[in-house]
């Protein structure tokens, strides 16, 4: 066995594209050794089996394990007929490889076919591996790529060697670049740009990472990571500071550097003021820079007003460069200088804003195009606010509050600030709207837009939780009204990321809320006749997803959330849609789930499913007999057993009332578990087709409403047993 190795060097790949690439790269070719018949599957889901590195410069990849030889292959085709069609006869032998007087014939049962027996000797690895990643190279997917020089052939950055090793040794061949240009396979490489630019010769894996150590490059991705936190961490703490967490930017600047060095430098104070998102995504977005704050035990040379949390008139910048003092010092110096440039801009942006205010700019949201058919932002605006009032008034909060919230939540679109920093879009409004609206409106403008993803958290306040539904839920009825709705993989408006934000929101904060009204307010607002009839399934879908993804059973969660084929049942027929349908009410679907797996995990739940089970078996089996369905009133005179006699009672005391109530639901449930001992002993006595036909329809009518009280929670025929 041996060893294949991989190194693609070039200019600078985009630190977004490096884990990607990487992935790609052992993934290709580790999957084209098996198809080669080089490398055995378990083989290579061995631990170590396969090791990967990437890097701003550098792609590489080891695999071990490797067959030095092809083994030899020999398979058998089954072809048409021998009396086909001459075109399908020739397809076929063309496809094997052989000509007509190679293939055999052999007789089965439905007639006489022509085989091909293809023998295949083994290739050594040397001869085949090299074909082999050309084809990788050649169709490697890079989200964008470039020809260089004479090049044919795309690539992220222009490519300068490509090194391989097999077994130790380098490998012949060439990357085809198109245009008469191509890139010979070899063995050599270069290690850090300025510190060490020198041809080095490469053995293989086992040596790679400390090859490159010693020409200042850190091959392995997270020793980046894991180096420039520690780094920054000490730094830290020798100030009596604390780094704020970022592992977003933690993970780009790994892909900016070889060699991490960081190098502290400060803000002035002049700029302290500033809101700080405004300084963090000034220092992130535009020089990659880290923050620090305040620790709660301040215990280095800071002084003055502070506070544990509060952002600290410092940064760090990652230099891909060894320590070097006069060097730093001229670092920090450059650094601090566009940081001073960067901040004056965003202050004065900041200032020009504050004088302008909301009001201004939500009157200029009409220059904004939200969508094609869905309005301008202004637009947006009108509807937030309307949708936002009707919310608060349903959920007994303030409806006024709630509509000038919504009406000032995408005001900060037209600000300077935002135009410069658009991640702090939400935010700016918060701070603008603080001092002339109060805090409850200006923490629901800040927070409107979250939550933003699985990670963050849903908004702190009712209100802007209300605004933030109002946002999403005018998203979401406005794209499904104009047809514009998720297919596949494609989901170009997020509109699954804004049905999990109604979702956590609506669960997370225990929010009753009837979508099928809000949907229908948002509707009118659009100028729609209805709401679209396929976003409640599309919220549902989601909404299943959610709660596997917290390990509700499959089951579970298809027994509370029933399709449109389901069965309902009010001790007779509840369909979808009734006053007292609460498919539109996520929070009693979630918890209602949440019950039911809970009672399906007692003794009474398992005794109650098993008797529940045997009951609907018997009605399917009847009722298809039949072509009727038994769910009409049971007549007590026909009761002839005690324990068919008990039974009925056990019904009758759950009570005729409807399940109006997610407290309904699980109070129902609860005592749906005190029937596992009469349905057991109904089963144990009662013959339900008893000879007098009266008397069969009678139990058939029983058993009916033992479904039919069931089937009202949930559809427990979508139950699996065990």
């Amino acid at each position: 066995m041996a060893e294949l190795f991989v190194e693609l060097l070039g200019e600078e790949i985009p630190a977004r594209m490096q884990k990607a690439a990487e992935k790609q790269l052992a993934d290709a070719v580790t999957g084209g050794l098996i198809e080669l018949g080089l490398l055995d599957k378990a083989e290579a889901a061995q631990e170590n089996a396969m090791q990967s590195w990437s890097g701003p410069r550098r792609l590489a990849v080891s695999v071990t394990g490797v067959a030095v030889m092809q083994p030899d292959l020999s398979e058998e085709k089954r072809g048409p007929r021998v009396d086909a069609p001459d075109q399908a006869i020739e397809g076929f032998l063309k496809s094997a490889g052989i000509s007509r007087d190679q293939a055999e014939t052999r007789s089965l049962p439905k007639g006489d076919f022509l085989f091909a027996v293809i023998s295949r000797k083994g290739r050594a690895a040397t001869d085949v591996v090299p074909g082999m990643l050309s084809g990788i190279l050649a169709g490697f997917n890079w989200p964008k790529s470039m020809r260089w020089h004479r090049s044919t052939r795309g690539w992220i950055r222009p490519l300068h060697r490509v090194s391989v090793l097999f077994d130790g040794k380098p490998l012949s061949g060439s990357f085809d670049l198109g245009g008469d240009m191509a890139i010979s396979f070899g063995d050599k490489t270069v290690g850090h740009r300025m510190l060490a630019p020198g041809e080095i010769s490469l053995t293989g894996g086992a040596d790679y990472p400390a090859l490159l150590e010693a020409q200042y490059v850190m091959a392995s991705r997270q020793q980046r990571i894991d180096d420039i936190r520690h780094q920054l961490e000490s730094r830290a703490e020798s100030m009596g500071l604390k780094l704020r967490a970022d592992d977003g930017l933690l993970d780009e600047v790994a892909g900016l550097v070889e060699y991490p060095h960081a190098v502290i430098g400060t803000i002035d104070d002049d700029f302290m003021a500033l809101p700080v998102e405004i300084l963090v995504t000034t220092m992130r977005s535009h020089q990659k820079y880290f923050a620090f704050e305040i620790a709660s035990e301040n215990t280095g040379e800071n002084t003055g007003d502070t506070h544990p949390g509060q952002l600290a008139p410092c940064f760090a910048t990652i230099a891909n460069m060894t320590p070097d003092e006069a060097r730093d010092a001229t670092i920090r110096s450059g650094n601090e200088r566009v940081l001073r440039a960067r901040l004056a801009d965003a202050r004065f942006f900041w200032e020009q804003d504050r004088a302008d205010g909301l009001d201004a700019m939500a009157g200029k949201l009409s220059q904004i195009t939200f969508f094609d058919k869905l309005g301008t932002m202004a637009d947006k605006a009108v509807r937030i606010a309307g949708l936002a009032g009707f919310m608060a008034d349903a959920l007994g909060e303030d409806s006024a509050l709630a509509t000038r919230a919504g009406s000032l939540a995408k005001a900060d679109l037209v600000s300077q600030t935002v135009g410069e920093f658009p991640e702090v879009q939400g935010i700016i409004g918060g701070y603008l709207a603080e001092a002339a609206e109060g805090g409850d409106v200006a923490a629901a403008i800040a927070s409107h837009y979250r939550p933003e993803g699985p990670a963050d958290a849903i908004p702190e306040t009712r209100l802007g939780q209300i605004v933030a539904l109002a946002d999403k839920i005018d998203t979401l009825v406005g794209f499904f009204g104009i047809g514009s709705i998720p297919t596949g993989s494609k989901d170009p408006f997020a509109l699954r990321r804004a049905a999990l934000g109604v979702i956590r929101m609506v669960i997370e904060d225990s929010t009753i809320l009837r979508l099928n009204a809000v949907f229908a307010h948002a509707a009118r607002q659009h100028g729609f006749d209805a709401a679209p009839d396929t976003l409640m399934p599309f919220l549902h879908d989601r909404l299943k997803v959610w709660m596997r993804d917290r390990g509700i059973r499959h089951d579970i969660v298809a027994a509370v959330i029933r399709g449109d084929d389901a069965p309902h049942s009010k001790v007779g027929e509840t369909k979808a849609g009734d006053t007292d349908d609460r498919s539109d009410d996520l929070l009693h679907l979630y918890r209602l789930a949440e019950t039911l797996a809970s009672f399906l995990a007692t003794d009474d739940g398992k005794g109650l499913m098993a008797g529940y089970t045997r009951a609907a078996n018997i009605l399917a089996a009847e009722e298809k007999k039949d072509k009727t369905r038994f769910n009409a009133v049971v007549d007590e005179s026909l009761l002839k057993e005690d324990e068919e006699a008990a039974l009925f009672a056990a019904i009758a005391a759950l009570g005729g009332q409807p399940v109006s109530s997610t407290d309904d639901a699980i109070a129902r449930m609860q005592a749906l578990g005190g029937l596992r001992a009469v349905i057991d002993a109904f089963f144990d006595v009662v013959t339900v087709n008893h000879d007098d036909a009266a008397i069969r329809l009678n139990r058939l009518n029983l058993l009916g409403q033992v479904r039919g009280a069931m089937v009202e929670i949930a559809d427990f025929s979508a139950i699996e047993n065990g």
